[in-house]
């Protein structure tokens, strides 16, 4: 089929180089964001799904909106068969979804209905989910409501961050979703509707949702900062100033500590929370680079009864 390709982040490019590889398909342009400030230096970049097509020597389509008269008018002319879309990150209009003609066909990481919206991951290990996976879905008007092509599952293992579950399902997921193109080409392969139980939301977790509420016990306080690895970054506060937990992990053995109270060993740290105490690893300073908890604590001398989140 000829396809034209949709999609923005790291996580989308597994799937970029699926679609590339297949014998099968033909990629004949990409549709990503435009070019945006990134890194610490905040300088314009393209995205990286646009740098792989590049690489590549295909057309890369950057519309400001997808319902942009110009974009669909080349859409048109390209003609494509089938758009795959991964974390795209722009709503498609209907005058968009109309013009393949089999439509636009997402790769979603989760085992829909579950966790339909934009941070299924996080929310995943947020909840402490053991099983998550991947959906191909035909793009309707309504969130992630659309028919299902196919999935693979993927357990969430106890350490997971979001990061980590993410990048196994970016690759477990490019594999489905060459197999649906496959499938939908042959004809062999129909969707089937999405059943009404088990629908959950994951809407996008901000800044204020990734601070830490250290009278929350120990296990809830696990998942935020594992759930907001990498991005937005669990955190606190102490002296004033923000401090962001990369790593941390429930220490049962470690009790007697009030929430937010740190404990500083020789080579650990901890820090009290609702339940048992958590064990922090990395941490982030403000304007500062990750460093060692241990490293951290022997700088700023916490004082007795010191505590985060004041």
């Amino acid at each position: 089929m000829r396809l034209v390709f949709a999609g923005t982040p790291e996580v989308a490019v597994p799937a970029l180089d699926a679609l590339l590889a297949s014998e099968r398909h033909e990629v004949a342009a990409v549709v990503t964001r435009p070019d945006a400030r990134a890194g610490r230096g905040r300088h314009v970049a393209a995205s990286p799904v646009a740098q792989r097509a590049r690489e590549a020597e295909i057309e890369v389509l950057r519309p400001e909106r997808p319902r942009d008269p110009a974009f669909l008018a080349r859409l048109a002319e390209i003609a494509p068969d089938c758009c795959p879309v991964v974390a795209y990150g722009a709503l498609l209009p209907q005058a968009a979804l109309d013009i393949p003609v089999h439509g636009w066909v997402n790769l979603h990481f989760s085992l829909l209905p579950a966790w339909r919206g934009a941070a299924p991951v996080q929310h995943a290990v947020l909840a402490g989910d053991e099983l998550t996976g991947a959906s191909t879905f035909r793009i309707v008007e309504e969130l992630d409501a659309g028919p299902v092509f196919g999935v693979v599952t993927e357990r969430i293992r106890p350490a997971d961050t979001s990061g980590d579950l993410l990048t196994r399902l970016a690759f477990a997921g490019a594999g489905l979703l060459a197999a649906t193109m496959d499938g939908i080409e042959d004809g062999a392969l129909q969707a089937e509707p999405q059943p009404a139980e088990g629908v959950s939301f994951a809407p996008k977790i901000t800044v204020a949702d990734a601070r830490i509420d250290w009278a929350a016990p120990a296990l809830r306080v696990d998942r935020l900062v594992r759930a907001c690895a990498p991005a937005p970054g669990a955190w606190t506060t102490f002296r004033g100033a923000r401090l962001k937990v990369r790593a941390a992990a429930p220490d049962p053995e470690h009790t007697g500590v009030a929430p937010g109270e740190l404990a500083v060993g020789k080579k650990t740290v901890h820090a009290g929370t609702g339940s048992h105490a958590v064990r922090l690893e990395w941490v982030q300073p403000q304007g500062r680079k990750p460093m060692r908890a241990a490293d951290w604590a022997r700088g700023v001398r916490p004082g007795p009864g010191e505590r985060l989140g004041e």
